[in-house]
């Protein structure tokens, strides 16, 4: 059996330690760093031989006469890399590793980096022994990103020396690679004796497995809208671990926006598991969530567990090993162990698990996203869930924003401490302010927006990261502004990041608060990022219950001409849903306060058909307290509980505990559309009876929506829907789909806003909406309701 290893990821595994370091301190810009590569190989002569792919297969009869262990008789190991330069000398060849870097070249020693002349190292070994070569030199050369300056150092050493080097990593790693491999074949045993679940597929579910299983298999995009009910975890999740078992895909990542739908993702696993599914399955929770001293900085100074991290890593890995379910508790159990930080052993413990169970941001945010695994992509498959989330997250996670007051603050902070920081931070300060005076002096109402970047402030930012990387590598003294400073640094890291891909898809929003003065590198258009993202994984499924129109989110979400699309009908026979649209009354902006008590009525006329629980849907959180205020005093016998902002986990989890099952008492829900309550729920049976939403759903009017509309409409003609329609009706679909979870399930469905019935937003509405009656007065929302629960024996 062949298993395939990078060069860097070999030294890495078998050779680092010391201390975590927060974040990236230190870390090379992408953009800048291949520049500086490239640079270096141009200027290099006529000797210098570029990027040279170079790979070595262990055992090796040619070059090796014994071996250490017994293991390769049943197992090779393939190491592949690309050497930077190779200098073509008369007497020695020498290999050159090209390292690029934003500190101060003084702070660099012949000993800055042992895993620099590791890797260094094993290029030499594998081009002497390619070449047949009995010495070679090695040298590393450093490159300050800002200045362009150059530090080398050069070593010399025998073949037998750089064998001898090499044959140790190589040994040390094939005791756990050879453990990895024997995994391998038992999961992939388990996953081919597996069988579905549940006897037998639900209408459009087994449409939706084989489109999942061919999508990974042709290496492609998938587009597919699910209905509720179908039940689309399971639906790819199967067909994808079949895949793996196929060898169509190493690795599953399960994305998703929402802790609920993780939580099912996870069920999922765990009802195949007791089928005798074997896996690694790995949950990844927010470093905010599982870090164990969150009052603490993350600087190994600070935090005992980040202080040799690297000494226990692998103990600690090797451990865990030993689990098949990788959750929080298990990560945290096995991290508190080994005192290792446990957000940071998670992302590690990813490497290694079958399954990865995460938010978005993991694949696709430029900040956090795996980069030790996705840099230079690999045979993952990406289950996307939710995919209509994804929209405005990715906007979120490619803009990058800055306000002033904070970094005058810091400013102020370090005068008294450390002048070179001062200095660079006066320079943000001035940036912003020659920004802020812009702002004001160009519109005269506080909002600006550009086409161009602020390249005066990017270039301050550049110059503090300078500074502040100085500052974290020399510093020995702990100052109280100290972890201040660490999240500037990521911030101008963020903003200098977005930055570098600045183009027509982004535009500069500046605009002054109450307190403060904001600018934001904002991105209307993450489709060619997006498409990036998805590309560092051999194939991707996007699915979602409301995925509609199609065309929209496919041109959005990064798809292409080739990607495929699935459209799949509900399974639920339409007559199950009592579809009601109130038309008569306007839910826009200007006619709210005029509405609330035709409303409050309106949503009394329906839960007073039949005892139950309801839920009230409204997109603006004062119309929503305004209605409800109105219906306790129109309706106090029944029951009514409001969602309240900021709302804690237990605290959302009691209050869906009100939505029992078998209610003795009517009980509405009053929420927010596209709130917490507004998808990924199920309330399944009587837990829920109705639902009635009103307005179609819009965003609220503000700068950033306008600017979006302003993009699309130059771009397609599309800018009201694109900014407004789509994202809202979707929260609309999403909300109806609360009431029917599954079969047996029956409800009803009161739409109130006068734009239901007209066609530019009635073309987006299901077709399993098939049957729609029209209510325009209380009586009929009463009669309409009453009928529909009788002709079901309700």
């Amino acid at each position: 059996m062949i298993v395939k290893i990078s060069v860097r990821n070999l030294v890495e595994f078998v050779l680092r330690r010391g201390d975590l370091q927060p974040g990236s301190i230190g870390a090379s810009r992408a953009l800048e760093g291949i520049k500086a590569h490239q640079y270096i190989q141009k200027i290099g002569g006529s000797d210098y031989v570029p990027e040279v792919s170079l790979s070595y297969s262990y055992p090796n009869p040619e070059h090796l006469s014994s071996y250490k262990s017994n293991i390769c008789e049943s197992l090779t190991l393939e190491v592949n890399g690309r050497a930077d330069g190779i200098i073509i000398k008369e007497t020695t060849s020498c290999i050159d590793e090209i390292k690029t870097t934003s500190l101060d070249l003084d702070l660099i020693d012949e000993s800055f980096n042992d895993l620099h002349w590791a890797q260094a190292q094993c290029y030499a070994f594998m081009y002497a022994s390619q070449e047949g070569l009995e010495a070679m030199e090695t040298q590393l050369t450093y490159v300050q990103l800002d200045t362009n300056q150059i530090k080398r150092f050069s070593r010399k050493f025998t073949f037998i020396e750089l064998e001898e080097f090499f044959i140790n990593l190589v040994e040390e790693y094939l005791v756990w690679a050879y453990r990895l491999q024997e995994w391998i074949v038992k999961r992939d045993e388990s996953i081919r004796t597996i069988q579905f679940p549940f006897g037998t597929y639900r209408p459009g579910q087994r449409e939706l497995a084989v489109a999942v299983y061919q999508t990974i298999k042709q290496s492609q995009k998938l587009f597919a809208q699910a209905p509720t009910g179908i039940g689309k975890t399971i639906g790819t999740l199967f067909p994808a671990l079949k895949a793996v078992a196929e060898g169509h895909t190493k690795q599953i990542f399960y994305l998703t926006a929402k802790t609920i739908t993780r939580t099912v993702a996870e069920k999922a696993l765990l009802d195949l598991d007791t089928l005798g599914l074997k896996i690694k399955r790995l949950t990844l929770t927010a470093k905010s969530k599982i870090c164990f001293l969150p009052e603490e900085s993350c600087l190994p100074e600070d935090c005992r567990f980040a202080r040799g991290y690297y000494d226990r890593l692998r103990v600690a890995v090797d451990e865990m090993f030993n689990e098949d379910a990788w959750t929080r508790q298990t990560v945290e159990n096995h991290a508190r162990r080994h005192s290792i930080c446990p957000f940071e052993f998670s992302l590690e413990l990813a490497n290694w698990a079958d399954v990865v169970i995460c938010d978005y941001n993991y694949v696709f945010d430029p900040r956090v996203y795996l980069k030790h695994l996705f840099l230079e992509g690999g045979e993952y498959t990406f289950l996307i869930d939710e995919a209509h989330n994804l929209v405005d997250r990715a906007r979120d996670m490619f803009s990058a924003e800055l306000g002033k007051e904070s970094w005058l603050s810091l400013k102020r902070k370090t005068k008294d401490d450390n002048k070179r920081l001062t200095k660079s931070l006066t320079k943000v300060n001035s940036a912003l302010v020659n920004e802020k005076k812009d702002c004001t002096e160009t519109t005269g109402n506080g909002e600006s927006v550009q086409k161009e970047p602020p390249n005066g402030l990017i270039q301050a930012l550049r110059n503090f990261i300078k500074e502040a990387e100085y500052f974290l590598k020399t510093n020995d003294q702990p100052y109280s502004w100290q972890e201040q400073l660490l999240d500037h640094y990521f911030q101008a890291l963020s903003f200098t990041r977005t930055a570098d891909s600045y183009d027509e898809r982004y535009i500069t929003y500046k605009y002054l608060t109450r307190d403060d003065f904001q600018i934001k590198l904002f991105c209307l258009d993450p489709s060619i990022r997006l498409m990036e993202a998805l590309g560092r994984g051999r194939s991707s499924v996007l699915f979602s219950a409301t995925l509609s129109p199609m065309d929209y989110f496919m041109n959005i979400l990064g798809g292409e001409e080739t990607s495929y699309k699935l459209k799949l009908s509900s399974p639920f026979p339409a007559e199950n849903l009592c579809l009601l649209v109130n038309d008569r009354i306007s839910t826009k902006y200007k006619q709210r306060n005029s509405t609330y008590d035709q409303v409050a009525e309106a949503i009394q006329a329906l839960v007073l058909t039949r005892m139950g629980n309801y839920f009230a849907f409204f997109s603006s959180y004062h119309y929503m307290k305004e209605v409800y205020s109105r219906f306790r005093e129109l309706e106090p016998q029944v029951e009514v509980i409001c969602q309240f902002s900021d709302m804690k986990e237990e605290e959302r989890e009691a209050f869906l505990k009100k939505f029992s099952q078998n209610p003795k008492q009517t009980l509405v829900g009053f929420v927010l559309l596209g709130g917490i309550f507004g998808e990924g729920i199920d309330l399944i049976g009587d837990r829920l009876s109705g639902a009635i939403v009103v307005g179609v759903g819009l965003p609220q009017v503000c700068m950033e929506r306008e600017i979006i509309r302003t993009y699309f409409e130059a771009s397609c003609q599309l800018g009201f829907e694109f900014a407004y329609m789509y994202p809202g009706m979707n929260k609309v679909l999403q909300a109806v789909g609360r009431v029917i979870r599954t079969e047996k399930d029956r409800g009803v469905v009161l739409l109130i806003d006068e734009r239901f019935s007209k066609t530019a937003y009635k073309r987006l509405f299901p077709e399993e909406w098939k049957s729609i009656t029209c209510c325009r007065t209380c009586d009929s929302i009463l009669s309409s309701a009453q009928n529909f629960w009788s002709a079901n024996n309700l």
